[in-house]
């Protein structure tokens, strides 16, 4: 299912838009006092590095947030978490950090940046 580049992509813009709503959601709440700008998700090629990039101004992940969301999914419990859905491949949509699980599906390297 995460092979599929149309549904890899909707996921990772899908985490954009949730890092833009996080920032927006604490700004609300007085807990980031910093100027929002211009929440964009942005996706730009680089056909010479042949790269992909997904890139927001949202409120990154911390590393914690990254060990216990990405790391756990994308390595350890991978393969647990897709036996649990065979049946329904289309029900892992939308799960926090899939759409990282599937970058690494599709490609040889991923790299997370945060400013958290």
């Amino acid at each position: 299912l995460y092979s599929d580049h149309e549904i890899f992509l909707r996921e990772l813009v899908s985490n954009a838009v949730d890092a833009s709503q996080k920032l927006k959601t604490l700004s609300a709440v007085g807990e980031f006092k910093g100027e929002l700008g211009e929440l964009k998700v942005s996706v730009s090629i680089d056909k010479e590095k042949g790269t992909l990039t997904v890139s927001d101004r949202g409120i990154g992940m911390t590393e914690e947030e990254i060990n216990k969301y990405i790391n756990q999914i994308a390595f350890s419990g991978a393969e647990e978490f897709l036996d649990k859905y065979k049946n329904d491949a289309a029900a892992i949509i939308g799960h926090f950090g899939l759409a990282f699980y599937s970058s690494f599906m599709v490609a040889k390297k991923v790299a997370i940046g945060t400013q958290s």
